[in-house]
């Protein structure tokens, strides 16, 4: 809950702020790692798909339809793509046939790692051609800004 003292008006005006600004940020890296990046992009979902079962290996489908806000039945097409693409691994379960764990291949792993290193390069050059004190607001919102991605995703469960 905002403190007393905030009001409305500048709820409204930082969140105005946020909503034009995270998108064009994702956009802007996005494009720069689309120029280096040697592999065609994969489309959002398969990412964030990808990215899931690297953090939570051994998801099911169903868990990942879960964590990523989707049908089930969408987050089997994009296992079923990335599959063919040699990008993920379905595993039976042991103890039920009807369940497949999901895997990364050493493919996806190393395509995964290589886009981390990307962003995590192109975010730290731009963040060298800011002042000390952008860097130490930035630095200082980095909670903030998790916590909010925390209360929007519980949000959307």
């Amino acid at each position: 809950m905002p403190a007393p003292s905030t009001s409305e008006q500048d709820i409204d005006h930082v969140a105005a702020g946020l909503v034009a600004c995270l998108p064009a940020l994702h956009r802007a890296l996005e494009r720069r790692i689309g120029q280096d990046f040697p592999h065609p992009k994969l489309p959002e979902g398969q990412l964030a798909l990808l990215r899931l079962i690297e953090a939570h290996e051994g998801v099911t489908v169903r868990e990942a339809a879960d964590a990523l806000l989707m049908k089930p039945n969408n987050v089997s097409a994009l296992v079923s793509q990335l599959s063919e693409q040699g990008l993920l691994e379905r595993r039976q379960d042991t103890a039920d046939k009807r369940i497949a764990h999901l895997y990364l291949t050493a493919t996806s792993r190393a395509r995964l790692a290589e886009v981390e290193r990307l962003r995590g390069a192109h975010v730290a050059h731009a963040l060298r051609a800011l002042s000390d004190g952008q860097l130490d607001a930035l630095g200082s919102a980095l909670g903030a800004l998790n916590a909010l991605t925390g209360h929007l995703h519980s949000a959307a469960h």
